[in-house]
């Protein structure tokens, strides 16, 4: 265990988790005080049926059907948060309830801060703790199982031209409540299973090797990681398990806690610029990217000794003691690297960074993207623009 001289963890957020969640939702917005929220989600989750079930269980107050705005994009914007703010007001709402992924979660938190610093320019709040106003109440139930958005401090939102991106980081942003309810996940099919399952991976792989990680933040990753190696692949074959659902749910939002806290690393911050420079999806950069992130921390001994831990983690007691103290860093890999096979056997996950448009040609961009993430300042090692290289040439 390591054991820093000094941290700091963070975690204010109540967890409803299990199934039926949901039902304790009428009691959680009363002791919130809310009985006018504006609730946050897309088309599709219309579509699916899954608003609904979020509405069949708020029986105690009404929902005029403005509250409700099903346009989020697949990006937190500015003009969405703007328009969005503009409802909350004109209906003089009382809390916010997002439903849906990452993008809906980051734009309801573009929402409560524009409503409570009473701001009209959300982009004079970029940056760290700039937040100073009392929130309003924020409700998340998170529709997929892998960002862990539920329990980070941070939102990405674009700008108007969809150019920049702008990041907000403060602990105010994070929700009152995250409710866990494996029914709001059942419509996930394998290969976005696959993919989600993967991104909570990553968080905990980060999360539990990065410069700032602590006793707290390494039980969270390596209690995600346990869940992660024993219920992902049998999920994937068998999406509508509501235990194994249920497992990966609160593994996504574990790794989340623990990214929020420990932050992440080299392979989060070459992912980022991946998704930013050649438009991929993030889950399939990071799918890509882990084993060869993981590959190349393995001159640091400090992250040697982590991956032992992932190993017991991930392969269990048996193959731990089964191998020699040396080979287990390198057998944790392995594992990580098994894990996707299989994903890969049954949904077809991408390994290379070429299957998913990533070009060579792109690759100077990339590292110039990467070198500029911060989350590198969390990586063991000084990582050089050589070592991104490397890194990029061998998923590629």
């Amino acid at each position: 265990m390591k054991t820093p001289n000094y941290f700091e963890f963070f975690s204010p957020v109540k967890i409803n988790s299990g199934e039926q969640a949901l039902s304790t939702l009428n009691y959680e917005l009363e002791q919130l005080h809310v009985s006018n929220p504006l609730i946050l989600t897309n088309q599709t989750l219309d579509e699916l049926k899954i608003l609904d079930i979020l509405l069949s269980c708020m029986t105690k107050i009404d929902i005029n059907p403005r509250q409700i705005i099903k346009t989020v994009p697949n990006q937190a914007t500015l003009e969405t948060v703007q328009k969005a703010s503009h409802r909350y007001r004109e209906l003089s709402c009382d809390g916010i309830i997002a439903l849906g992924g990452e993008a809906i979660i980051d734009t309801a938190k573009g929402v409560n801060l524009t409503i409570s610093e009473n701001v009209d320019d959300l982009t004079k709040l970029t940056g760290i703790e700039t937040a100073h106003g009392d929130m309003q109440p924020f409700i998340v139930i998170p529709t997929t199982s892998g960002t862990g958005s539920e329990a980070a401090l941070s939102a990405v939102i674009s700008d108007s031209k969809g150019e920049n991106s702008l990041e907000f980081m403060s602990s105010k942003l994070m929700p009152d409540l995250a409710v866990i309810d494996p029914r709001m996940t059942f419509v996930l099919p394998p290969r976005l299973t696959a993919s989600t399952g993967v991104d909570a991976l990553v968080h905990a792989v980060e999360a539990y090797t990065g410069l700032q990680t602590n006793p707290l933040s390494d039980a969270y990753s390596f209690a995600a990681l346990k869940l992660i190696g024993q219920n992902l692949e049998q999920l994937v074959s068998d999406v509508n398990n509501k235990k194994l659902r249920l497992a990966m749910n609160n593994a996504a939002l574990m790794a989340g806690i623990a990214f929020s806290n420990s932050h992440a690393g080299v392979i989060h911050a070459i992912g980022d610029a991946c998704e930013k420079i050649s438009e991929v999806s993030h889950g399939d950069a990071l799918a890509v990217l882990l084993p060869h992130g993981m590959f190349y921390n393995l001159k640091f001994e400090y992250c040697r000794n982590s991956y032992q831990d992932i190993l017991l983690a991930l392969a269990g007691s048996e193959k731990f003691v089964n191998t020699a103290a040396e080979d287990r860093a390198l057998m944790a890999v392995d594992a990580v690297v098994g894990i996707l096979s299989e994903l890969r056997f049954l949904t077809g996950i991408p390994v290379r960074l070429e299957e998913i448009g990533v070009k060579r040609s792109e690759f100077n961009l990339i590292v110039d993207k990467a070198m500029h993430n911060s989350a590198l300042l969390n990586s063991a090692g000084n990582v050089k623009r050589s070592d991104i290289v490397t890194i990029l040439e061998a998923a590629f």
